[in-house]
């Protein structure tokens, strides 16, 4: 080998074992490698470990190497991650497309376990729980059965999953969120090969806040099944070359400022500062003095910001955190040696790393926040919530207001049978503690805690209105609020554990009462939900809740006792007692009486009984759950699971590139469309395209579950994509009152009729009639969620055009054979004057592809004009190329299988 002198002993005291020295390549090769950024340094690592001149070559190892901090980026990374992490949601069809990856091997004559993970895969169940029942003692068990209830037919799968492949393991419901149990127990710092060569952690996973792992030094971000299931497979993960964005925190944090605060600061700057697509590591004193949970909540939040990763350098308190949460001596010792034989051991000083740009933050100018109403970047200072939400209840929908009448702001409605219950805009309906975002740092549950004993000692109760729940990242969660005696008092407020999973954050908090349900709608009330998540886009909570606020666990618990977001948390009284007002500074914790309760959350002891009980306790619910057995999954007739139709005659040669001519727009969206806009996602509403189906398949609509359920099943996923209750499709023109027409329905063109959207996609494809998307900034901004990439391609839909793109969902397109498209300069749907009622060719394509070239998009108008406008083609790699012209990162894998015949 080339670089066969990089390998050095790594020098243990109680174990043998090498490792490739990167201060050593930077002597071979004559550069400064200790300048280079820490996360650009772990991805040299895996380029040099994993170099065999054919896959990885020289000349990469030599790009890498040689990063340097403005170059423009034309160079692809190839990337192989030590494991891949899932949830279920995604995890379900990913495991779906491998099983029918393997009935194509065995119908096309290969062995069936040519296809198997290369690497160690791990899926955690945590999204199928919902909030059925709250605020009492039985809560988790009555949520657990329902889940169980409803969810046996994608369980079953799993279990056929775990005995089919042999590097697929399953974390049963119950035990957390993907990625607290990712900190807490999948990760090992360092691993060993055969060779006994240690290497540092890294993965994809595909949740987008896979990134939270970033806290504790190990680089990994969120890609989509599509990708994931390649790097199962043996495929690099192909990368540009990034910028990386340096951040420097100084100072610190005031008392009453929460991380949660701290970490929607960080967002709210970093988004303005466009780190989009690029890495961000933190450096500098300010990084140091932060606890890996604090480090975990910012990492987490890096989809928002927009970037690959928020990176956090090895230290001190990283071992320390790999201590008290169960890690053994063996394990700890190698981790730092690895990273201190490697000189990466300690957060650096801006000047020791040349960064593309420093941005700076004083950690003592962050102030108690929140962000919302409608999206995780928009700071609220929570002395503005009351103004701003009152400002936007009457701003118009492209102000990003509620459009409504100022003069109902403060009218108050009779909620029905419901016993003199009133409702008023700016309501709080829900106050949830949740998500991973918060629920994995003991500092803010430990606050949640103390603002719950201080309010119930004196005498303050929650509003009957309000649903409430805490769903925990982990059970150590509530094994250290039950230790510090703070559950009780935070069930006396209704804050009773409910579930342990990712539920109100991605749209599992359950119905409300339908009385209120019944009272919002008739009287098109902006009520609100606070919730301590990361997410909080339109109809991502309920789809009859528009405001929605992110907020930390202590502040959650504050709003829930307010009963509403239109109340000055600072000037204005929080509840009252029997001796008069109590103010939030009444209730509000010091930073020592959280400090002085910290310790209950560092038990190692605690963190090896609960991960163990994986293998030794999963559960009696689960235990019940039988798998089928066998190499190749024989398809049951179900709703939740079906057999893709990516493999529909699939053939070892590649279609022709499709051809775009006489295309019509089956959708023309605004800025910042999400992949919750675009994905299904929540409720399956009766009587859209997808519960129709449902019901013309005998389910009822109590038995309808989430779109998140059903993603095993592309014919409900397809029916759904684009059917979000808030979309706003521009080709439809505006209500009387000027507001925008909101729901998944579109135009059909030339016929001028209203459908939705699914219906006039298969009108479309019976026609032999092309269709295209138009989007503007950000599109597909979100979760990293591969169904709104596989739901664009199933209706038919050839390209995407708009002025930018969210990192996964592009190339997320790209790997399910979707062409993404980008105007140029000032080009965009307005300056062009595109309505729908145009049809569109798409040329430039047919002599071959290059990566970020130009094509041509020729507007045809009613009136018999043209106008050629040139787009740039947002194929971004060599890699890319190879995957759309094979239709698509899966049949590129399984061609590639399949031809080498070995097996995997």
């Amino acid at each position: 080998m080339v670089y066969s002198n990089t390998l050095k002993d790594l020098g243990l005291k109680n174990a043998q074992g090498s490792y490739y020295s990167l201060p050593e390549l930077g002597k071979v090769l004559g550069t400064e490698v200790n300048r280079l950024p820490h996360s650009i340094r772990i991805v040299l690592e895996s380029v040099l470990r994993n170099f065999d001149g054919q896959r990885i070559t020289e000349e990469h190892v030599k790009q890498v190497a040689n990063w340097e901090p403005n170059a423009k980026r034309v160079d692809e990374i190839p990337f192989v991650v030590a494991r891949v992490v899932l949830q279920d949601f995604t995890g379900v069809p990913l495991l779906a497309d491998i099983a029918a990856m393997r009935g194509v091997a065995q119908k096309n004559g290969h062995n069936p376990k040519l296809i198997e993970p290369m690497v160690p895969v791990d899926l955690v169940v945590d999204h199928s729980v919902m909030i059925d029942y709250f605020g009492t003692e039985n809560a988790l068990d009555l949520n657990m059965k329902v889940e169980f209830e409803r969810n046996r037919e994608r369980y079953e799968f799993m279990k056929w999953g775990m005995q089919a492949f042999d590097t697929f393991g399953v974390v049963p419901p119950g035990f957390g969120i993907v990625h607290q149990v990712n900190l807490e127990y999948f990760a090992r710092g360092v691993y060993k090969d055969k060779n006994n060569v240690y290497y540092p952690d890294s993965l994809v996973g595909t949740d987008s806040h896979t990134t939270m792992i970033n806290g504790i030094g190990v680089v990994g971000w969120g890609v989509g099944g599509i990708e994931a299931e390649a790097a199962m497979l043996g495929q690099p993960v192909y990368i540009l070359t990034p910028d990386v964005i340096g951040v420097e925190l100084s100072g610190q944090l005031n008392p009453g400022v929460t991380a949660t605060d701290l970490v929607l600061t960080v967002t709210n700057m970093l988004r303005a500062a466009n780190v989009v697509g690029k890495f961000v590591e933190f450096c500098g004193e300010g990084t140091a003095s932060l606890t890996v949970p604090d480090r975990a909540t910012i990492a987490n939040m890096a989809p928002e910001y927009g970037a690959t990763m928020g990176f956090f350098p090895v230290d001190e308190k990283t071992i320390d955190y790999f201590r008290y949460t169960g890690r053994t001596d063996e394990e700890v010792e190698a981790f730092k040696a690895y990273f201190s034989a490697q000189e990466m051991f300690g957060v650096p000083n801006a000047s020791d790393i040349d960064y593309t740009k420093l941005l700076k933050l004083d950690l003592s100018s962050i102030v108690p926040s929140v962000a919302g109403p409608k999206r995780p970047q928009d700071l609220i200072k929570l002395t503005d919530v009351k103004s701003t939400f009152d400002d936007l209840f009457s701003k118009s929908s492209s102000e990003d207001g509620f459009n409504k009448n100022p003069d109902t702001l403060t009218e108050e409605y009779l909620v029905e049978g419901k016993d003199g219950l009133t409702l008023k805009n700016g309501d709080i309906l829900i106050a949830a503690i949740t998500s991973c975002t918060n629920t994995s740092n003991p500092s803010v549950l430990i606050a949640a805690g103390l603002v719950a004993k201080k309010a119930v000692e004196l005498g303050l109760k929650v509003n009957p209105k309000v649903k409430t729940s805490l769903a925990p990242g982990s059970r150590v969660v509530t094994r250290y609020l039950t230790e510090t005696g703070l559950l009780p008092y935070l069930e006396e407020l209704g804050f009773d554990v409910a579930a342990y999973g990712c539920t109100t954050c991605i749209g599992n908090a359950g119905d409300l009462a339908p009385e209120l349900n019944k009272a919002i709608t008739n009287n098109e009330l902006v009520c609100s939900a606070v919730l301590s998540g990361n997410r909080n886009f339109e109809a991502r909570i309920h789809p009859n809740i528009k405001a929605n606020f992110l907020a930390s666990p202590p502040l959650v618990v504050a709003y829930a006792l307010a009963g509403t977001v239109r109340r000055d948390l600072y000037k204005d009284p929080i509840g009252l007692s029997s001796d008069g007002p109590v103010y939030l500074k009444d209730i509000w914790p010091t930073i020592d009486e959280v400090r002085e309760l910290a310790n209950y959350a560092m038990n190692p002891e605690a963190y090896r009984e609960n991960y163990e009980r994986i293998k030794t306790d999963p559960g009696e619910l689960w235990n019940k759950i039988e798998g089928v057995s066998g190499d190749v999954y024989s398809w049951p007739e179900s709703t939740y699971i079906a057999e893709p139709p990516f493999f529909d005659d699939f053939s070892m040669t590649p279609g022709a590139i499709p051809v775009v001519k006489g295309a019509r727009a089956l959708g023309i969206f605004g800025d910042s469309v999400t992949t919750d806009h675009i994905s299904p996602a929540g409720s399956i509403a009766e009587h859209s395209p997808a519960g129709t189906w449902l019901k013309e398949n005998n389910v009822k609509k109590p038995d309808f579950n989430s779109y998140g359920s059903r993603r095993g099943n592309h014919e409900i996923m397809m029916r759904g994509t684009f059917a979000n209750v808030r979309i706003k499709n521009l080709m439809i023109p505006p209500l009387p009152n000027g507001a925008l027409h909101e729901g998944g329905d579109t135009i059909h063109k030339p016929s001028g009729e209203l459908m939705p959207i699914f219906t006039a996609a298969m009108l479309y494809q019976s026609e032999n009639t092309p269709t295209v998307v138009f989007g503007g900034e950000e599109y597909g901004t979100g979760s990293s969620r591969d169904w709104a990439a596989k739901g664009t391609l199933l209706l038919g839909v050839k390209a995407v055009i708009a002025r930018s793109y969210e990192r996964i969902h592009r190339s997320n397109l790209v790997g399910m054979g979707v062409l993404p498209l980008q105007f140029q300069g000032d080009d965009s749907i307005e300056s062009l004057g595109i309505t729908g009622d145009e049809t569109y060719d798409i040329s430039g394509l047919e002599g071959g592809i290059k990566p970020q070239q130009e094509v041509t998009l020729t507007i045809h108008r009613e009136n018999g004009t043209s106008q050629d406008v040139k787009l740039l083609l947002r194929i971004d790699t060599p890699i890319e190329v190879e995957y759309y012209e094979h239709g698509g990162i899966l049949p590129f894998v399984l061609r590639d299988l399949l031809s080498t015949d070995q097996a995997v």
